[in-house]
């Protein structure tokens, strides 16, 4: 009689296990030569570390390879990550460097493509819109500047969430709720008192531009 509520016990304590805790458990295992589990959270985290990274403005196809950068880097660190339970966050960092990494890139490759030759007559080639200006992106990074601000302001729980959220313009809502261990059912709620507390933020800080 013993055995089913050993069971029904094990299923909730999994129950309550995130993203997060199951990725400090697969790194652990294996540094001691145990892949199951690593290769479990490959193909649990590998959507939301693309849609990471797709958020950063990388393609499809290469988008893949960043990702697979990120887990190869994850399994040649392995021994000297210091904290298992940062792993996932690790994971996060590391995508989205990977992601400007391949952006830089590929704007340094256009950029070549369409330099001038040095004998080539003046309007011979048609060179890309440059797109906005300087003070469009001083702009641009004093409003971010803002809103990172104010974001810090709210409550850890909101903060983590508006920042999964983010990662993509169709955030993937069973992911996010692996990653921080919150229902798919709270999540737009959450969601929506998160943005009204950041609103009320950036009101008071003076960026009304925002609200």
């Amino acid at each position: 009689m013993s055995r089913p509520t050993e069971h029904h016990a094990d299923d909730v304590e999994n129950a309550d296990e995130t993203l997060g805790d199951r990725a400090a458990a697969a790194l652990l295992e294996y540094r001691e030569g145990r892949t199951d589990a690593l290769a479990e959270l490959v193909r649990e985290a590998t959507p939301l570390l693309w849609h990471t990274v797709r958020a950063q403005g990388v393609d499809r196809e290469l988008a893949d390879d960043v990702v697979q950068s990120t887990w190869a880097a994850l399994v040649k660190h392995a021994a000297t990550i210091a904290e298992p339970k940062a792993v996932l966050k690790w994971l996060l960092v590391t995508a989205r460097r990977g992601a400007w990494e391949t952006v830089r890139k590929s704007r340094d490759d256009l950029r070549r493509r369409t330099e001038l030759p040095d004998d080539a007559p003046e309007g011979s080639v048609a060179l890309p819109d440059p797109g906005p200006g300087p003070e469009a992106e001083v702009l641009r990074n004093e409003r971010d500047r803002g809103l990172w601000r104010a974001l810090r302001e709210l409550p850890e729980r909101c903060q983590e969430l508006l920042r999964l959220v983010s990662l993509a313009d169709r955030p993937d809502y069973k992911a996010i709720s692996a990653a921080i261990g919150m229902p798919v059912g709270s999540i737009g709620a959450t969601r929506g008192r998160c943005l009204a507390k950041l609103r009320a933020v950036l009101t008071e800080q003076g960026e009304a531009s925002w609200t």
